[in-house]
């Protein structure tokens, strides 16, 4: 390959063709040589590398580009006192500088590919860390086979590289031979950089450099201005001391003269035949500019060892007052924390000091206490000498009053012979209770409790015994008794405290005027001992044989448990639709749900329950005019909030009890585990084992019931209605017993309660009909034949017969 052309001697050229022997190609023409992609070294200067980047798009106009960028790790680290050496900071101060330097670098190539992507041009980054710019370039080269580099330059007043840009002079002399390379600074191009194939030969300019016989003459007469440093200033010769070590002379025209020689061959090539100089001339410019390189070289090398001196000293002086710095630091916290101990001694000598004389004022006042109650004791002496004697008086009164008592004994006894009988009339009326299961109301043909004495509840739990004791609530005690001839439950609540007495009044008010099979039986009271008597229950609560199991007996089977939420939904509905006024339990729970013997439950604990007037239901002042009592864990949540109790506070209640008889759990996070169970179809592995085999449309219809029962929101809660009670106790029997076809309704199938005979001969619930009739309907539901008239005839005897087959089957 032919590294210069020189331009004929004899030739005038054109201003064209001296742009071109310099190397400045335009844009109208091709430069490149060749395909490739272009590459493009970029640096973080962004003014620079904007003009290098428009001066590529617009010489090549080409449409993808990859950006070189070498990064240099900075060798100091800026620190409050100045900047610190790298090698002197400890890992994490190095690692955090290192890491923002690569986030600013990242930023920088960044916006130069924002840049092309503006330009249209499709960009691709190529990044390298090294500690030497050029050499990271040149390995870039290299390693990716670059052929068509464009890179930036500095200029010197002659529009020649600058012999200060080692950038450019390194990277034109180790470059890759396949590597053409431009250099331009700003938005002008300086000279090329060819590619060559021979890879002992110095890469060439592509601008000629033609000498003429003016110029020459010029160089021969002013031997002080050589045009060698003209040659170094573009990269073609090389340091000092491969010139003086090669002892390389000008006419050598060898091929196999070294590298740093080579310029001195290609000066005398390139001059014309015309035109040849002698070998003592520029042997003599050679030394004179050679003398002067190494004078200047001296000084340099002076100045730099000088300077690197003041650098160690400077770096010195700063490791000292970092390291003194460091110690007045630890000696200042040293300082602060022995004042803040002192500080705390000092605040606790003062705290110390208060108390002792809050004591002292204290004794005092107890001395001065002390000597005035010893004066009122001395006078209490003289007066209990007085009283002594007013005793002796007192104690034959006392005397005479035994004697009354005994009286009061006789008249005792014969009240008691009373409430015998007065039991006896009750058992009876419990009896004919039993025997229909119709609701009832507050009536006065309930026969009257019984009201005991002190001494009575005394003799039947041997003085409230602690070994009689079987429960203790908030508000009093339960104990077990024998009274009447039956084992009785007494519960005395506290006397002195005003919600004791007035839990008293307003179970008295409640169980005195009702009676129902699933609501616990009153016998007695005594307002004396402010106590109730209960019939007593020898399986406890609902609650003893769901967790703690005191009672010793086998868990509940699933058929008990479904009968238990079947009779609780019939007394919570007797209560609701009691008249003149509602009901509302208020604190029902597992605790107060009580079995009998043969596993029937009951509802107790009225102490807290509301009595509501039906015209003022919906009235909001009047259901919070009571503070909420209950168990929080039952409670309706709504009700905790706004403070209304309204029936669906009992339905709440309800529907918790249902998911605890089916799954035997606490109520704490029980409705979520449910409904999940419900919604993934995985509801038998939350059922009580202990219950047995629960059948699953069974267990599936409590799930829903309990769920629909226990919602956040009130208005999303069924109301307890004869229906949905029906629809409990259909869930336990249909599994358990076959009903009797004749028993059921055509319309709502369900066993009736309400039978009534249409005109066509059928029997239907009386709900079921009377809607059917009402909505305009004159036919029949089973012919759809026109009805003769639309009069209902209740049929007793089914009626009778369904109340004897549900009672035989409640029994058994």
């Amino acid at each position: 390959m032919e590294l210069l052309r020189p331009s004929p001697p004899n030739h005038h050229h054109s201003a064209a063709d001296l742009r071109h022997s310099l190397g400045l190609v335009g844009p109208n023409l091709s430069a490149d040589g060749g395909a490739g992609r272009i590459h493009v070294a970029v640096g973080k200067s962004m003014e620079k590398t904007l003009a290098l980047l428009i001066w590529t798009f617009r010489r090549f106009a080409c449409r993808e580009i990859t950006l070189l960028h070498v990064h240099r790790p900075s060798p100091t680290i800026p620190t409050l006192l100045g900047n610190l050496p790298a090698t002197q900071g400890n890992e994490e101060m190095v690692s955090a500088h290192r890491s923002k330097e690569k986030e600013q670098t990242e930023r920088i190539l960044l916006s130069y590919l924002s840049i092309c992507s503006k330009a249209q041009v499709q960009a691709s980054v190529v990044f390298l860390e090294s500690a030497h710019v050029p050499k990271g370039i040149v390995d870039l080269l290299s390693k990716h086979g670059v052929r068509k580099l464009v890179m930036g330059a500095k200029l010197d007043n002659c529009m020649k590289v600058n012999r200060r840009s080692s950038k450019a002079t390194y990277t034109a002399k180790n470059a890759p031979p396949f590597s053409e390379i431009w250099f331009v600074s700003g938005d002008e191009h300086i000279w090329t950089r060819e590619a060559y194939e021979d890879h002992n030969s110095l890469p060439t300019l592509c601008h000629p450099i033609v000498l003429t016989k003016r110029s020459w003459s010029d160089l021969s007469l002013r031997r002080n201005v050589s045009v060698m440093p003209a040659y170094d200033d573009m990269g073609l010769l090389g340091t000092e001391s491969s010139i003086m070590d090669d002892g390389c002379e000008m006419g050598s025209q060898s091929s196999t003269s070294s590298k740093d020689s080579e310029p001195f061959s290609y000066a005398a090539i390139s001059m014309s035949s015309e035109y040849c100089i002698k070998d003592e001339d520029v042997r003599q410019i050679l030394s004179d500019w050679l003398e002067d390189a190494r004078k200047e070289f001296e000084r340099s090398k002076i100045e730099t060892f000088t300077e690197q001196m003041k650098c160690k000293e400077s770096e010195f002086k700063a490791l000292e007052i970092f390291n003194r710095i460091r110690d007045l630091e630890v000696a200042r916290l040293c300082e602060v924390k022995r004042r803040n101990e002192i500080e705390d001694a000092l605040k606790t000598a003062k705290q110390e000091q208060e108390v002792v004389t809050k004591q002292r004022d204290e004794a005092l006042r107890e001395l001065k206490n002390a000597m005035t109650t010893a004066t009122i004791l001395e006078s209490h002496v003289h007066e209990a000498a007085h009283r002594r004697d007013e005793a002796t008086e007192e104690l034959k009164l006392i005397q005479a009053s035994i004697a009354a008592l005994q009286f009061e004994k006789q008249k005792i006894r014969q009240q008691r012979e009373e409430a015998f009988s007065t039991l006896e009339r009750w058992r009876t009326f419990r009896n004919m209770s039993q025997k229909c299961d119709k609701f009832t109301s507050f009536t006065s043909d309930i026969p009257e409790f019984v009201e005991f004495s002190y001494s009575d509840l005394q003799i039947a739990t041997c003085d409230f015994s602690e070994s009689f004791k079987i429960g203790q609530g908030a508000n009093g005690c339960v104990y077990k008794g024998e009274m009447l001839g039956r084992t009785v439950a007494v519960k005395k609540l506290r006397a002195t405290n005003m919600q004791g007495w007035s839990e008293f009044q307003q179970e008295v008010h409640v169980l005195s005027n009702m009676r129902h099979p699933h609501l616990v039986t009153l016998i007695g009271v005594c307002p004396e001992a402010c106590s109730l008597v209960y019939e007593y229950f020898p399986n406890g609560s609902l609650q003893d044989h769901l967790f703690h199991n005191k009672t010793g007996s086998p868990p509940l089977t699933w058929k008990t448990r479904a009968r238990i939420a079947s009779e609780t939904s019939r007394a919570l509905l007797f209560l609701h639709t009691s008249k003149p006024e509602k009901i509302i339990h208020g604190d029902l729970k597992l605790k107060n749900i009580f079995l009998d013997s043969n596993f029937n439950c009951k509802i107790g604990d009225f102490g807290i329950c509301r009595l509501m007037p039906e015209e003022c239901v919906d009235l909001p002042i009047f259901r919070r005019n009571t503070e909420l009592k209950g168990s929080f864990r039952y409670t309706d949540p709504e009700s905790q909030r706004t403070g209304e109790l309204t029936p669906k506070s009992d339905v709440y209640s309800f529907g918790i009890i249902v998911l605890q008889l089916l799954t035997g759990r606490p109520p704490i996070g029980l409705i979520g585990d449910v409904k999940r169970a419900t919604m993934g179809g995985r509801l038998s592995s939350i059922l009580d084992p202990s219950a047995g085999d629960w059948p699953m449309p069974m267990a599936t219809g409590l799930a829903e019931l309990g769920l629909r029962c226990s919602e956040m929101n009130a208005r999303d809660r069924p109301e307890l209605t004869p229906s949905m009670v029906r629809e409990v106790e259909q869930l336990h029997v249909a599994e358990e017993r076959p009903v009797p076809a004749f028993f059921m309704c055509p319309i709502f199938q369900e066993i009736m309660h309400d039978p009534q005979v249409a005109a066509d001969g059928f029997t239907y619930e009386g709900e079921a009909i009377r809607g059917w009739l009402e909505n305009g309907r004159e036919t029949s539901p089973m012919t759809n034949l026109k009805l003769n008239h639309l009069d209902l005839i209740p049929n007793h005897a089914l009626r009778f017969a369904i109340h004897d087959w549900l009672c035989q089957f409640s029994q058994s």
